[in-house]
């Protein structure tokens, strides 16, 4: 009888199957980042070091209680911009119309399409105009029968890639940012992680229809409002999260100075409210890992690869509106965990009116109903 023989296999424990997995893991992750070319640069972090500015009331739950205007019809409203001699707030949407919304009765019409990405609006009420800052085409004029002007789209030899905020002086200048003159709007947020100055201030004459660039070197810069005593122009910089004051008059004639450093969050759009407050619209709060990555550039080149091979991460909390006074000092901060990316904030009548680059629709609270109580 033949003896038999006893074949034995080998396998790999599974803790070796593991290590081996992880290895080839860390070596395809790290043969992606050295094949990756975006190369993001130091941020001026040192700016950013200090207190974190605190409003004295806030509220920190502004979807309790909150409205939702133009549900499906005012899709990523950026901007919200009231003419109160129309009783009409104008609204601009990613599908590139300018829409009305009525304040009697929260009906929505779509007024015109400028053929782009209407972001910032400001009324011009004496010539009868509605001031956009398109990211797409510029800055534009339209006239209240629907003509649509382009009074400018770049300067100093530099196109506009990404015309942001806009506002107008009592003597008809308009001032405006573009936030990136490398980045178009579908790309800004590797304006963002590359972390280097690409936005200016801009300002606009129609008389002598000259651009003129006021500031550059900015860190996406945003929303613009002139000053109710028309001697400066306050600018947001979004990623240093902070809001500078331009002179427009005076010893310091065009001069930059601090308004408001170190904001709780990201500021998009700054209005004025006609009684003393700017509204600064956060489309986040200053968030662990936003922070984090402001001070790695190889975390931030880490984010740009999963942007690029996956899709953007969700990075953004407690969206909302931060109110200051005229000298820059914190008063109400209204914001909720469940909001982002909200991109712009309005006080009109008791209410307060929230444009957003990511909701169907227009936030509406009321103030007095659901007041900023004193922060503990």
């Amino acid at each position: 009888m033949a003896d038999k023989k006893t074949e034995t296999k080998t396998s790999w424990p599974f803790s070796t199957f593991l290590l081996f997995s992880a290895i080839f893991s860390v070596v395809l992750a790290l043969l992606v980042y050295q094949l990756e070319p975006f190369e993001p640069v130091p941020l001026p972090v040192h700016e950013l070091i200090g207190a974190v500015a605190r409003a004295p009331a806030s509220n920190d739950r502004l979807l309790r209680g909150s409205e939702l205007v133009g549900v499906g019809a005012l899709v990523a409203a950026e901007d919200v911009a009231y003419d109160a001699q129309s009783g009409v707030i104008y609204t601009g949407c990613v599908d590139g119309w300018v829409k009305r919304v009525r304040l009697n009765d929260s009906g929505v019409d779509s007024w015109i399409n400028t053929g782009g990405r209407p972001l910032g609006l400001a009324v011009d009420h004496a010539n009868h105009k509605l001031l956009v800052a398109d990211a797409e085409k510029g800055l534009l004029s339209i006239s209240e029968d629907g003509v649509i002007e382009v009074l400018s789209d770049e300067a100093e030899g530099l196109k506009f890639k990404l015309t942001d905020g806009v506002d107008i002086a009592k003597d008809g200048t308009i001032y405006f940012t573009d936030a990136s003159h490398k980045y178009h709007l579908k790309d800004f947020i590797w304006d963002i992680l590359e972390g280097k100055p690409h936005g200016r201030l801009l300002s606009y004459d129609p008389s002598t229809k000259q651009t003129k660039v006021l500031v550059r070197g900015l860190y996406f810069a945003n929303g613009v409002a002139v000053s109710p005593d028309q001697s400066s122009v306050i600018f947001c910089e979004t990623v240093m999260r902070r809001c500078r004051k331009y002179h427009l008059k005076g010893e310091r004639k065009g001069s930059v100075d601090p308004f408001i450093e170190r904001l709780p969050g990201m500021p998009d759009n700054i209005r004025y409210d006609g009684e003393g407050l700017y509204w600064i619209a956060l489309s986040t709060e200053a968030t662990w890992s936003w922070n984090l990555a402001q001070k790695f550039p190889f975390i931030r080149k880490a984010i740009a690869i999963i942007v690029r091979h996956i899709g953007r991460p969700h990075m953004e909390k407690n969206g909302g509106v931060f109110a200051v006074d005229l000298e820059g000092k914190p008063v109400f901060h209204y914001y909720d965990p469940a909001l982002s990316l909200i991109s712009s904030g309005a006080k009109i009548g008791n209410h307060l009116y929230c444009g957003s680059i990511a909701y169907p629709y227009i936030i509406r609270l009321n103030l007095q109903d659901y007041p900023a109580r004193p922060t503990t």
